[in-house]
């Protein structure tokens, strides 16, 4: 009878009984649960018994949230570990994402007692230090948002990046000013879009293979560049001006998050303002209804008269002006010169947060936040003397790139025509 009533359970539902009760709640509630017992039984006893401070300040000063780094260890440790047996028992499934943020949370706050247990972190400076490493996966989310909630998969970030930090350290440089960077920035990143936008929706060249060979070539056209140009005579063609850090008299000085959000560089508030108008557009004006139609049923959408090449034609090639935009973080933030290959990757870690993010505007701010968590946190711990190797903390922001993507992202549904080519019947 047992054997009949399983039988019958796997031919209605499709799916094997164990798998069924090993659901994605239960793995992932697995998984909180043996980073839980990794922390409080493995970092516990490796932490020093002294004070972990966290200042809210930039510096050792101010006020400070103070914690015994061992004590902290092994608390937040046993937290991880019994949010995730919540997550076992497989009855909280509402509270499934709630559960699992806060057990991640907690396997980090365990594992900074560990490392700050005898020192400080300064928190403004870690907040700060995040936005700005974030900025750039922000707006390069946000070019794959608009090209494929249309359509259009955009694999060429990485490329778009390149271009738009080479055009803003060459022409920055020319010109003597941050401005002629920046729009010079978007402009390199327009010229990946349009050679990405003509050869995947005119030619219907496959769009991943079309943008893996963008990034190729962008590689090799601003590494060829760089050697005969910039490398040597770096003060004529490699010496941009900064971007300047502006104050809003008050908001700065909130404490914590004034300092963070209003004593920045204007791209901050930029791609803050991209999020926003990109959300609303998406969700309440005619262009996003149609975006949407389009990247759904674009046969639907071309028989009530939306223009789909061009909507798609269109949307690619603003993403590439902000991607661009994010490119020139590069070289008129960051480091103050281009080198070759200086993106590392962060295209396809923006790639990572679009999809992290649900290709939704917010979703991909909060995932590039994560990531850019991950890059700031991997920098102060090799600054303080972690005894966690410093290969293995660069290889932070790539780790946690994988993790979010392979185990927190579960299943989600890209629309439903991104990727493919439209032929007018």
């Amino acid at each position: 009878m047992s054997q009949v009533s399983t039988a019958t359970v796997e031919d209605l539902t499709g799916v094997d009984a164990p798998d069924r009760f090993w659901n994605r709640e239960r793995r992932l509630g697995a998984g909180v649960t043996i980073i839980g017992l990794v922390a409080a039984f493995i970092f516990g006893p490796l932490a020093e018994s002294k004070t972990a401070r966290f200042t809210l300040s930039t510096d050792a000063t101010g006020a400070a949230l103070s914690i015994n780094g061992q004590l902290g260890t092994i608390l937040f440790g046993l937290i991880a570990v019994v949010l995730g047996v919540v997550m076992l028992t497989g009855r909280a499934k509402r509270w499934q994402t709630l559960l699992l943020c806060l057990g991640i949370a907690a396997f980090v706050l365990s594992f900074l007692c560990w490392q700050v247990a005898g020192k400080f972190m300064p928190l403004v400076d870690t907040l700060s230090g995040s936005v700005e490493y974030a900025l750039p996966l922000v707006l390069g989310a946000l070019a794959g948002v608009l090209g494929e909630r249309s359509g259009v998969v955009n694999v060429a970030i990485e490329g778009q990046f390149l271009m738009g930090a080479f055009g803003a350290a060459l022409v920055g440089t020319l010109a003597t000013s941050v401005w002629a960077g920046l729009i010079s920035a978007m402009i390199g990143g327009l010229i990946i879009a349009a050679m990405l936008a003509v050869l995947a929706i005119k030619f219907l060249v496959d769009q991943v293979v079309v943008g893996t060979v963008l990034n190729l070539f962008a590689l090799g056209i601003t590494g060829f560049l760089y050697e005969r140009l910039m490398q040597p005579n770096a003060l004529k063609y490699n010496q941009p001006p900064q971007l300047p850090r502006w104050e809003i008299p008050g908001l700065a000085d909130i404490p914590v998050l004034g300092p963070v959000l209003f004593h920045t560089n204007v791209l901050v508030w930029i791609a803050l303002i991209l999020v926003f108008v990109i959300h609303f557009a998406l969700k309440g004006t005619r262009w996003g209804l149609r975006t949407r139609a389009v990247g759904e049923h674009p046969t639907a959408a071309d028989t009530v008269g939306v223009r789909v090449r061009g909507l798609r034609y269109l949307n690619v090639m603003v993403g590439g002006l902000i991607a661009g935009a994010g490119g020139a973080y590069f070289t008129l933030v960051s480091t103050g010169a281009f080198n070759k290959n200086m993106t590392a990757g962060a295209g396809f870690i923006a790639l990572a947060a679009l999809i992290f993010g649900r290709w939704t505007p917010f979703g991909a701010l909060g995932a590039a936040l994560f990531f850019g968590f991950a890059q700031k946190l991997a920098y102060f711990l090799s600054v303080a003397g972690s005894p966690v190797p410093n290969q293995f903390l660069n290889m932070l922001p790539y780790i946690a790139t994988i993790v979010a993507v392979a185990g927190l992202v579960g299943r989600v549904r890209a629309p439903a025509a991104d990727g493919v080519p439209y032929v007018k019947s």
